[in-house]
């Protein structure tokens, strides 16, 4: 359940009242009539009206630009990994896989001076 004055966003229109989609608005009331199924009242400022709206068709600004952010920094991964030509970040993105911190696995295995010398050059050579 959502707090009162939250700013959400209205998503969709599930019963066609005409709710305007896209805008964002605050909810005002919860409509505590079980017979009812509407869950919130919510009023949109741009409209200046106040509407009754389901669970289902709002959600908080604050999600919708979380869940934008994570799109858009994975298809910025994804576009560096195709100019890199890296293959394992690429694969690693698109699977949803985590990155394996290098730094642990350093710290578990002592490396010898021949692996070191060896991830030195091929960093070089790169």
């Amino acid at each position: 359940m959502l707090q009162l004055g939250a700013k959400v966003v209205i998503l969709s229109d599930q019963y066609e009242q005409n709710l305007p989609i896209g805008e964002y608005g605050y909810i005002i009331a919860y409509d505590r009539n079980a017979d009812n199924v509407f869950d919130y009242v919510v009023r949109v400022p741009k409209s200046n009206r106040n509407f009754l709206v389901p669970d289902e068709d709002v959600e908080l600004e604050e999600m919708l630009l979380q869940v934008e952010a994570e799109r858009i920094g994975k298809e910025a991964l994804i576009d560096y990994a195709l100019a890199t030509h890296n293959e394992e970040l690429f694969h690693r993105v698109m699977r949803g896989e985590e990155a394996e911190p290098e730094q642990e696995n350093a710290a578990k295995e002592p490396m010898s001076r021949e692996d070191f010398i060896r991830q030195v050059n091929l960093k070089a050579w790169i």
